[in-house]
C-alpha cells in the first residue's frame, strides 16, 4: 500500500469514527493525520469537522482556518464554516460565509437549506420558500427538506401544501427525529394540535436524550390545559405579528390596561409553571434530578 493510499485509509476510518459516534477516538485519529501530514488540507478540515460534531465550535473554527489557508476554496472546509456559524447563531458571519460557500460549490443543496433558515428567521418566508425550491431541485427526494419546506408552507398559511409536504416528507423517511420535529413545528402552525403531539412524540421516541425535543414536547404536553392554551393565545398571535406591532400592542395595552397587563403575567407565571410541573411528574413521576 503506498503511502497516499494508507493515508486515504486513514481518512476513511475517521469519517466512519464519525458516523459511529465515537467522536474522541475519531479526533484523536485526525490528529494523527495531522501530525503526519502537516500540509494536507484535508486533515484539518476533517479536524474541524470532528470538532463540530463535539460542538467544540470555537475549535472548529480554528482548524477549518488552518484548512482554508492551505486550500482556501477547501470544499469540506467551507462546509463545517458554515454550519459552525449556524449553529452559534451568528447569522451575520453566516451569511458572509454563505456567500462564499456557493460561489465554491453551487450545486450543495444544504447552502440553501441554511439560507432558507435565515430567512425564515427573519420572517422572510417567500424568500425561504425560493432557497428550499432550489435545494429540492438538487435533491428532489430529500426528506429532511421536505419537511422545512411544510413547515415553511405553513408559516405562509398555506395549510394544504403544507400537509402535502408532510406525506412526502414521510414517505420518505419515518426514522429522522429532525424531520419528526419540523414537521411538529409546520403542524403547531396549522393548529393542528393532535398531529403536533403525534410528530413531537415519534421525534422523542427515536431520540429521548435530545433536549431541545424533550422541551418541545413538554411544551406540546402543557397545551393541552385549557387554562395554558387562553393564557398563550396572545403569544401565538404574536408569531403572525411583525416585531413592530408586538411592541405597538405592548406599549398601548401597557398604557390603556396596564393592571389587567400586570395580572395576566402573574396569572401566565402561575400556570405556565404549574402546569410545567403537571407534565414534569405525568412523564417522570416526582424525580426531579437533572435530566
Amino acid at each position: 500500500m503506498t503511502q497516499v493510499d494508507e493515508a486515504r485509509v486513514r481518512y476513511q476510518k475517521v469519517v466512519q469514527l464519525m458516523e459511529w459516534n465515537r467522536l474522541q477516538d475519531a479526533e484523536r485519529e485526525a490528529m494523527a493525520l495531522i501530525q503526519d501530514e502537516p500540509e494536507d488540507a484535508d486533515n484539518y478540515a476533517l479536524l474541524g469537522y470532528v470538532k463540530h460534531k463535539m460542538e467544540k465550535y470555537e475549535e472548529a473554527h480554528h482548524w477549518v482556518e488552518q484548512a482554508l489557508r492551505r486550500e482556501p476554496e477547501h470544499i469540506l472546509g467551507w462546509y463545517v464554516r458554515t454550519n459552525t456559524f449556524y449553529e452559534q447563531d451568528n447569522m451575520k458571519a453566516l451569511k458572509t460565509a454563505l456567500e462564499e460557500a456557493l460561489r465554491i460549490d453551487p450545486y450543495e443543496p444544504h447552502y440553501h437549506m441554511l439560507n432558507a433558515n435565515l430567512c425564515n428567521k427573519k420572517g422572510k418566508y417567500n424568500e425561504a420558500k425560493e432557497h428550499l425550491l432550489k435545494a429540492l431541485e438538487i435533491a428532489p427526494e430529500n426528506a429532511f427538506y421536505l419537511a422545512q419546506m411544510s413547515y415553511t408552507e405553513a408559516l405562509l398559511g398555506n395549510s394544504h401544501i403544507s400537509k402535502e409536504y408532510e406525506k412526502e416528507s414521510l414517505r420518505l423517511d419515518v426514522e429522522s427525529e429532525l424531520n419528526y420535529l419540523y414537521l411538529a413545528w409546520a403542524a403547531d402552525r396549522r393548529d393542528d394540535n393532535e398531529q403536533y403531539l403525534l410528530m413531537l412524540k415519534n421525534a422523542i421516541h427515536l431520540d429521548p436524550d435530545n433536549k431541545q425535543v424533550r422541551e418541545e414536547y413538554m411544551e406540546g404536553l402543557q397545551s393541552q390545559y385549557l387554562l395554558y392554551r387562553i393564557l398563550m393565545a396572545p403569544s401565538r398571535l404574536a408569531k403572525r405579528l411583525k416585531p413592530w406591532q408586538i411592541l405597538m400592542c405592548w406599549f398601548a395595552l401597557w398604557i390603556i390596561f396596564r393592571p389587567l397587563v400586570i395580572i395576566f403575567i402573574i396569572l401566565y407565571v402561575i400556570i405556565h409553571w404549574s402546569t410545567k410541573l403537571l407534565v414534569h411528574v405525568k412523564l417522570f413521576g416526582w424525580n426531579f434530578k437533572r435530566r
